[in-house]
């Protein structure tokens, strides 16, 4: 423990720098999205310890009060801005789909039938039960599974 307080005295910055790195590598494996503000405000308070060290007190309580600031602005202000209207995950190409057009490549029976859509070919029902002919173009509404709801 003398030893880590000694380094600490010496070498703030790299305290510092080392507990950033700690919080972002857990939201790297976490993706929470919680400990990149803490991350960003530890690296902060080490690039201050560079200049002028306020010291322990000063610089935990500067640490505390930049954590809570940054998280607060970003859920605030960032988070919409990122989210946008009703944004589909950009991790699920098939939710992608959702408003793009397709083609009619597979005659639809009661309902149900092929459509190609995003370079690929998809099974279909109709919104509305309709029978759109081969070729006819279509827009997806939705998606469940592997099968797109088309109008």
């Amino acid at each position: 423990m003398h030893g880590l307080m000694l380094f600490y005295a010496t070498h703030p910055f790299w305290v510092w720098l080392a507990a950033a790195a700690i919080f972002l590598a857990i939201e790297v494996a976490t993706g929470s999205g919680w400990l990149l503000w803490p991350a960003a405000s530890a690296g902060l308070v080490g690039l201050l310890t560079l200049f002028a060290p306020p010291g322990p007190p000063i610089e935990v309580g500067l640490f505390a009060l930049l954590t809570i600031a940054t998280t607060y602005l970003a859920r605030k202000y960032l988070r919409p801005a990122l989210d946008g209207p009703a944004s589909p995950d950009l991790n699920d190409p098939a939710l992608r789909l959702i408003g793009r057009n397709g083609e009619v490549v597979g005659a639809f029976e009661h309902g149900r039938g092929r459509v190609f859509a995003d370079g690929k070919e998809w099974a279909a029902v109709a919104e509305d039960g309709a029978q759109p002919a081969l070729g006819q173009k279509v827009l997806v509404v939705a998606v469940e599974g592997t099968v797109l709801t088309v109008r």
